[in-house]
């Protein structure tokens, strides 16, 4: 279940765990809001009750993590290249899909150098991720500049000018067979059935409306709304009002 207080909750980083883990494990505090915490801490005398709020990866200590990959990762030039905006009319009904509309609505970005202009480098596309703003470092645009693909494999990195860019806003995303996860497995959709759920695709996003579509090859997730930054490799975790119920990895 997720926790009662919504800026804090972490069922998104334990979307991948099964019912064996969950009947082992134990979450004494997800009923309380992280104000009550801090309230029950102090009343014990415990130093960590007015301690700041961890913001990083808790394990890696006191380093940011764009340092830690850094230090971790040797650095490799390559090319920026920018993709010029376009409009985009998506006209569907995310509840009332077929085939072919599933397949086109989630079609990720597959740009290629030839599809822009090279416009400056960066220190290796291992280092961004999609919808990322800072780290880009190249000035003289009216609107910021966004990432909205990498290439590791040709070291490019594919920007696009503007939150509003066609390619940061996406109404569907595919997940393979061998990547979906059902924590409640009797709630698994068959071949052919459709469900409706609440869906995030990064930690403390919004829950957005989203159908779900079970074909041969896969789980289709069309949203009611444009999602920003779809990003390939990260997590799609869904839920049944506060119950997270599966998740899957976003091809």
């Amino acid at each position: 279940m997720a926790g009662k207080d919504n800026n804090k909750d972490q069922s998104y980083f334990l979307c991948q765990l099964n019912q064996e883990q969950l009947a082992k494990a134990l979450f004494p505090i997800g009923d309380l809001q992280k104000s009550e915490v801090r309230k029950i801490a102090k009343e014990q005398d415990l130093i960590t009750a007015e301690k700041k709020d961890s913001q990083g990866l808790c394990f890696i200590g006191k380093v940011k993590l764009p340092d830690f990959l850094q230090q971790q990762l040797k650095p490799k030039k390559g090319n920026v290249v920018l993709i010029p905006n376009k409009v985009i009319s998506y006209q569907y009904f995310f509840d009332n899909c077929v085939d072919d509309d599933l397949v086109e609505l989630s079609k990720p970005n597959q740009f290629s150098a030839i599809d822009g202009k090279i416009i400056g480098e960066h220190n290796g596309a291992h280092f961004y991720t999609i919808g990322q703003r800072k780290g880009i470092r190249i000035g003289g645009f009216k609107e910021a500049l966004l990432v909205i693909q990498t290439d590791t494999k040709e070291n490019i990195i594919f920007v696009g000018e503007g939150e509003q860019h066609f390619a940061l806003n996406k109404p569907a995303l595919f997940i393979k067979n061998d990547e979906i996860h059902w924590i409640r497995p009797d709630l698994q959709l068959e071949i052919g059935e459709q469900k409706c759920y609440k869906v995030r695709i990064r930690y403390r996003q919004p829950l957005e409306d989203c159908c779900f579509y079970k074909r041969e090859n896969g789980l289709y997730l069309v949203f009611k709304n444009l999602q920003r930054g779809i990003a390939p490799g990260q997590f799609a975790a869904w839920y049944n009002d506060d119950e997270l119920i599966g998740s899957g990895v976003i091809s």
